[in-house]
Order: structure tokens, then sequence, then C-alpha cells
């Protein structure tokens, strides 16, 4: 099986961040944040909606800012959000 070159590097970009599935650091560089939501962001099936309490809980496993996770999992569109449920675009 040949190893994908793209996950390879997104993969030693991410490494001084994430231990064990867990948000050890915050990036303070934007490209860097992108990657590390993005892969926050595959944690949620695509097009499942799942309440806000719930999303926080599967948040917080990663960061304990849940709420900052959430935000930014918004902002950047890898979320949509609508009356109280929240899904992975894509």
């Amino acid at each position: 099986m040949i190893a994908d070159p793209e996950v390879a590097a997104e993969n030693r970009l991410l490494r001084p961040f994430l231990r064990e599935g867990r948000i050890v650091q915050w990036p303070a560089r934007q490209h860097i944040r992108r990657v590390l939501l993005s892969e926050v962001a595959r944690s949620f099936p695509p097009g499942l909606r799942i309440r806000e309490k719930d999303v926080d809980s599967l948040l917080h496993q990663f960061w304990p800012d849940h709420c900052q996770l959430r935000r930014e999992l918004v902002e950047l569109g890898l979320l949509n959000r609508k009356n109280g449920l929240y899904w992975r675009i894509g």
C-alpha cells in the first residue's frame, strides 16, 4: 500500500499539537489551525444532525474549551448550524 504524501505531510504538521487524539497546544498559525480543525471535523459523520449538547460533549474530548472549537468549526465552514443542530459539511 502506497502512503498518501498529503496525509503524511498533515500528520507531520499536526504532530506537535495532537497527542493520543487530544489537542495539547493551540496552533498560532491559521493554516495549521485549519488542518487541525479539519481533523476534528472528521469525527462528525457527514450530514448527521447533532444537538449542541452532544457536539460539546464530543468536542470536549479534543480540547477543554469546546466552545472555542465549535465556534471555529462553524466560522471555517467545517460545521453548519441551524436551530440548535450541527452537522458536518461535505
